[in-house]
């Protein structure tokens, strides 16, 4: 992938957005660290307070009146009547609850910069869950200037690691 020199690259997952601008060229980017952020983001089990919620529900089954079968109530097949039906609600996931909504934030700062001309070219490193979330929000300014997107966590890498992918991509 060509990175364009003075090309903006954002480098992200759910918890860490790694700020670079290209210094070098097109063909062999020099990523120079603009800004980084981390976020915290605890555990799944230390956001939730509650176990996931229970529901019940019953289901009508086939119930003969009594004395409908002709003498004995065993021969007609009578069912069992209502039957209740127990099973959990699908448990909230607070860590990536928390991992979307800070990339919602952080399309909503590039939102922001393209708006003020920060930059002209902006290429997205971001793991696929991550890249996913931050699609849903990207403005018409962000979408003019995406020059490159590539799915790879890569927020744990070393500069080089980082140049290299995108150089190979």
């Amino acid at each position: 992938m060509h990175v364009p020199q003075n090309a903006f690259v954002l480098v992200a997952d759910g918890r860490k957005m790694l700020f670079f601008r290209n210094e070098g060229d097109a063909a062999y980017p020099n990523l120079k660290v603009e800004a980084a952020e981390e976020h915290p983001n605890p555990k799944d089990g230390d956001q939730k307070t509650d176990a996931a919620g229970r529901s019940s529900s019953t289901q009508a089954g086939s119930h003969a009146p009594a004395g409908a079968s002709g003498g004995d109530n065993h021969a007609g097949g009578g069912g069992a009547g209502f039957a209740p039906q127990r099973g959990t609600m699908g448990e909230t996931d607070y860590h990536q609850q928390e991992e979307d909504r800070f990339a919602a934030e952080t399309a909503a700062m590039l939102n922001k910069r393209a708006l003020a001309g920060d930059f002209e070219s902006l290429i997205v490193v971001a793991s696929p869950k991550t890249l996913g979330e931050l699609r849903k929000h990207y403005g018409k300014a962000v979408s003019a200037r995406l020059t490159g997107e590539l799915a790879k966590d890569l927020t744990g890498h070393p500069v080089p690691d980082i140049e290299r992918a995108l150089h190979d991509a």
